[in-house]
């Protein structure tokens, strides 16, 4: 049975499409959730607090919070998306220094906020960490299905999404022992109102003919911080509609 009954669990990044689903299904199996997110005002009563993945301080003063007011954390999930103002720019014309701060944002902050939150976990010899990778994190873009429409796939979104899904590997085999479960999740091309042109080119590759939700997401995080899954650690689990299936 999947539950989540009791636990305390840091969602890194709430107030996105994603995040805030999984604080919505996570409350829903019985769990405490943290929304932990830059644009939230410090509230731990409420169970709210503002956390920026680049500030170390920001992350420790989080962690230090929660363990003060709950005791412990017993899962903890990187879904934050920092990034910069010429986020979407096409490789041609990137600078390197776009690039540079892009990955050092999003790829460094997720090491960092693993790192210290798995620290965290440590003196309970459990607990379970997600970071949300991407499809694109496995298989290179279709350029096809943004013909016709402004939107393209940043180079750097590709990299550090790769990188995190081998990061989580190597957490979940340095800390295995220890009894902290480390996976990925990779998700599809979820529905944001995007341009018609693009849903109907990403609807016609995609085996089962639609953009994912956030709804289709949240549940398999769920799975992975319950006990449920208390075998599985280092896997990445791909939720793409099928995508990387062909």
């Amino acid at each position: 049975m999947i539950h989540l009954k009791d636990k305390i669990i840091v969602v890194v990044g709430g107030d996105g499409m994603l995040g805030k689903e999984f604080i919505k299904q996570i409350r829903e199996n019985g769990a405490i959730a943290i929304n932990a997110d830059i644009n939230q005002q410090p509230d731990i009563e409420k169970h709210a607090w503002r956390c920026d993945i680049t500030d170390e301080g920001s992350i420790k003063f989080l962690i230090d919070s929660v363990i003060k007011k709950f005791g412990r954390i017993d899962g903890w999930i990187n879904s934050a998306y920092p990034r910069t103002a010429d986020w979407g720019t096409k490789i041609d014309t990137i600078s390197f220094d776009s690039w540079r701060k892009n990955v050092d944002m999003h790829l460094n902050g997720y090491f960092v906020c693993s790192k210290m939150a798995i620290d965290a976990m440590l003196p309970n010899k459990k607990g379970s960490l997600i970071n949300i990778s991407s499809i694109y994190g496995i298989v290179g873009p279709d350029f096809t299905i943004y013909e016709g429409t402004p939107m393209t796939m940043p180079a750097a979104y590709s990299a550090i999404k790769g990188g995190l899904i081998n990061l989580g590997q190597y957490l979940a085999s340095y800390y295995g022992k220890s009894g902290i479960r480390v996976n990925t999740v990779s998700p599809g091309g979820i529905f944001d109102n995007q341009p018609e042109s693009f849903l109907n080119n990403y609807n016609k590759k995609v085996p089962l003919k639609r953009m994912g939700t956030p709804q289709d997401i949240a549940p398999g995080v769920v799975y992975l911080l319950s006990d449920a899954s208390s075998y599985i650690t280092g896997h990445n689990l791909i939720i793409d509609g099928g995508w990387t299936a062909i």
